[in-house]
């Protein structure tokens, strides 16, 4: 499976009239970074970056003059992503700015089922947040003290990182990388899930000590033919 972590910097927060300016992020194979990368500047024309945008991430008007305009790179950009998945902490804030730039080229929107966003993931994990990436960082141990302000490319892999650990660590990813392999070939029927009606093929082997099953037997007894046991069958 192929995911694409990225970051957009932008001149501000309104994708109606803002622009995107960087745009940076890390590919991965089956949950681990394949080492390609894209990062590009990107001239947002005649718009002017916000004050309060540049105090976050430090682009300029001045550096941004002789970079190429969103048209010129927006190929790039879909070559780079291709099929992948799109994955961005605050998506919908990424998402919004991604499609309005396709849209004044008349080129479709990326729909949300390709999309998956790693702040809504990472409240519903840690529910009393926070959930900042910096908060992620220092959660799952990811040293970014060289973050002093935002960057496309470097809050990817920073993104990346927080990410594999979210899904169980690097270990865990390529268990999951694995399994995805091994249920390719396997014909299992949702119906049988959802329904309840998969069965293991050997029941698992009861827990409980020669004490704790004589306990139970003798409390079933003293409830006798009224207690709620005699319902089931208890021999399966």
């Amino acid at each position: 499976m192929r995911e694409i972590i990225f970051d957009t910097e932008t001149t501000g927060l309104d994708n109606r009239v803002d622009r995107i300016i960087e745009i940076g992020g890390i590919e991965l194979f089956n949950h681990f970074p394949t080492g390609n990368t894209i990062h590009i500047y990107i001239s947002p024309g005649d718009q002017k970056v916000h004050p309060d945008a540049l105090a976050v991430h430090g682009i300029t008007d001045e550096f941004l003059k002789d970079k190429p305009s969103f048209a010129a790179v927006a190929q790039r950009i879909i070559d780079f992503f291709g099929d992948a998945r799109w994955i961005a902490h605050n998506a919908t804030f990424d998402m919004g700015f991604i499609n309005a730039e396709f849209a004044r080229l008349e080129l479709p929107p990326i729909l949300p089922d390709r999309v998956l966003d790693t702040l809504s993931m990472a409240r519903r994990k840690h529910p009393m947040g926070p959930n900042s990436l910096d908060a992620l960082c220092r959660r799952y141990g990811i040293d970014n003290a060289h973050r002093t302000k935002h960057g496309a490319l470097l809050d990817s892999e920073l993104l990346a990182d927080v990410y594999i650990e979210m899904i169980g660590g690097r270990q865990a990813a390529l268990g999951l990388g694995n399994a995805a392999s091994n249920l390719a070939g396997q014909e299992i029927l949702v119906e049988e899930i959802n329904t309840g009606t998969l069965e293991r093929p050997r029941p698992l082997a009861s827990r409980l000590s020669e004490t704790e099953q004589q306990a139970h037997d003798a409390l079933i007894a003293k409830l006798g033919a009224k207690g709620v046991w005699g319902k089931y069958d208890l021999a399966n």
